[in-house]
């Protein structure tokens, strides 16, 4: 998430000169605020690898965060984006005053791990499937099928819509640890796979994904019983995972696991 903050002024704070503060654009991804010698604010912009620029803005006073997220969205141009907590309203208000508006939203859900919990059998699997648990799939197979998911993902809903994990990766590179995917096969054919990073304090499921022409065979939901599973046998409670808002059908997979809605995060943009 972006470290954007502030803290709006009170009736006891003093009034900053805004005359005297400069904004200044000090590198080609940083922009400083001063007011005289004083450092008062930054702000920062990194280029996903597709190709969205995200902007974070560390300021202490209201009118400071308003003018470096005006000059660095202006500098930049259009379109360019932030990740703010749902629950932080004033840090929204903020970015709304620079011209953001809300691109999309993101659940963070806690998932059991437990089967007698999730009512999710690992054992139990659609006719012909066999899942190769993590860091047993071949390296090759598996990046043929990491490629043919993302080809349809930019094909269909696009990369705006999936969290930063899972974005093209520059020069080629679309796996970068083998050894997190547990992937679901068909007489040695690559169907799909789920991601686990493991995370030590709560593992994190980063993806699931089966291939277009093998949907609806309950892939995904076999693919899930076995990465929970995986986790409940090496001793971890529960899981986190994170969910595009307008994903019915991902919506739909971990809250029949259980899941439970514990935050969220908001995508702002300004064109």
């Amino acid at each position: 998430m972006n470290a954007s903050r502030f803290t709006p002024p009170s009736a006891a704070s003093p009034t900053l000169d805004e005359p005297a503060m400069a904004v200044t654009r000090i590198e080609e991804n940083h922009w400083q605020a001063t007011q005289g010698d004083t450092v008062v604010g930054g702000a920062d912009v990194s280029r996903r690898p597709d190709g969205r620029l995200f902007l974070s803005v560390d300021a202490w006073h209201a009118a400071v965060f308003d003018r470096l997220a005006a000059t660095a969205a202006a500098d930049l141009g259009g379109p360019v984006h932030t990740v703010v907590d749902e629950t932080d309203d004033e840090l929204v208000a903020a970015w709304q005053r620079a011209g953001f508006t809300v691109g999309r939203r993101e659940g963070e859900y806690v998932l059991p791990t437990d089967p007698a919990v999730t009512g999710l059998d690992p054992d139990l699997l659609p006719p012909g499937i066999e899942i190769l648990p993590a860091g047993q799939a071949q390296e090759g197979p598996l990046r043929a099928l990491d490629r043919v998911v993302r080809d349809e993902i930019s094909a269909t809903v696009g990369w705006h819509v999936m969290p930063a994990e899972v974005v093209p990766l520059p020069d080629g590179v679309t796996v970068l640890d083998p050894t997190r995917y547990a992937v679901a096969t068909r007489a040695g054919e690559y169907l799909g796979f789920v991601r686990v990073a493991p995370v030590p304090r709560r593992p994190r499921i980063g993806l699931v994904a089966v291939r277009a022409d093998q949907r609806g065979q309950g892939l995904g939901r076999a693919l899930l019983a076995h990465a929970l599973g995986a986790l409940h046998r090496a001793g971890s409670a529960s899981a986190w995972a994170e969910v595009h808002e307008a994903n019915p059908a991902a919506l739909a997979l971990v809250e029949r696991a259980g899941a439970r809605r514990a935050g969220g995060n908001l995508e702002l943009v300004r064109p």
